[in-house]
């Protein structure tokens, strides 16, 4: 026993932190959109950090508690409600057998995180728990959620320690502009330099041809020195191809593994976040960093997933 969706929502998938190691074979790792997010919901009810939650995008499922547990919603508030009243955010809090827990609307970002402590019961497909929509695995028969849906808890805690301790400041997500840091390259070559900066100096915005697998951008079209073509090569979360066309599209969690459009940057994975809780018609803007520079910010992302964790498991000195 654990949970019952009465209304599966927009699009609510079963998320943990990826599967790797088959990108070689076309199999996309998946994983959550905003990873920070997601970690942080599975340290409020001390799971580790990759345990499968609940990743929802824009309007949000009805929950029907099928089991007592402690959950946690974390990333984009979406309004979280328990039994028609107001529920915290990044906030570990306890449900009982029958609560229902919904969402009335989105209020600031688009994606949220339910968090359940000992984690979700769904099979293990390739090592991992994430759901791949396009190709039908993982999760819960590799879909959406729908109504009649029933995913047990692998090990439930009616209460944990420290229940004081397990709040975060609730995050503010931009509502009209993200600016995006981008590592140039791999082929920068196949752009003119006066693309580069066109790339660089003036925004761009989000289309509504945006979802788990790629944003794509509009703005003046970026000059290439031939056209977006090239040979077909690896692709990344935060890649950025340019076709043809000149217009950037950014690959995100369920990204394809290889393309043959012309990449002129990376952008670093803490920033894909930001993406993740952005809307059609925000302005992005583009800043070059280096590599050494994406690397700090990864480090000192992860150092503070594990300064919160301590803090709440108490073990702070």
């Amino acid at each position: 026993m654990g949970i019952r969706i009465e209304d599966g929502g927009m699009f609510t998938t079963v998320q943990d932190e990826g599967r790797y190691g088959y990108q070689q074979f076309g199999m996309t790792t998946a994983g959550p959109m905003d990873r920070y997010s997601f970690h942080l919901a599975n340290i409020l009810v001390s799971n580790s950090k990759e345990e499968a939650a609940l990743e929802i995008s824009l309007i949000g499922p009805k929950i029907r508690v099928e089991k007592d547990n402690v959950v946690a919603v974390t990333g984009g508030d979406l309004g979280p409600l328990l039994n028609g009243k107001p529920a915290p955010m990044y906030q570990a809090f306890s449900v009982k057998e029958g609560d229902l827990l919904t969402f009335s609307g989105m209020k600031n970002g688009c994606r949220s995180y339910i968090a359940f402590a000992g984690g979700l019961d769904v099979p293990v497909v390739m090592g991992s728990r994430a759901t791949l929509v396009r190709n039908e695995i993982g999760g819960v028969e590799g879909r959406t959620l729908k109504a009649g849906d029933v995913i047990g808890f692998l090990d439930p805690k009616e209460k944990l320690p420290g229940m004081s301790r397990r709040r975060i400041p609730q995050e503010v997500f931009p509502k009209k502009e993200i600016v995006l840091r981008v590592v140039l390259g791999p082929q920068k070559d196949a752009f003119t330099s006066q693309g580069i900066r066109q790339f660089f100096w003036h925004s761009a915005q989000i289309t509504a041809e945006f979802d788990r697998q790629g944003c794509r951008l509009e703005c003046d079209p970026i000059e290439h020195v031939k056209d977006g073509n090239t040979i077909t090569d690896g692709i990344m979360c935060g890649s950025i191809q340019v076709p043809s066309n000149g217009k950037p599209i950014i690959m995100l969690a369920d990204h394809q593994t290889t393309g043959g459009y012309t990449k002129i940057g990376t952008v670093i994975s803490t920033d894909i976040r930001k993406i993740a809780q952005s809307l059609p018609g925000m302005k992005v803007r583009f800043v070059e960093v280096s590599m050494k520079l994406a690397q700090q910010l990864y480090i000192r992302e992860r150092e503070k997933e594990e300064t919160w964790r301590k803090k709440i498991e108490g073990e702070e000195s």
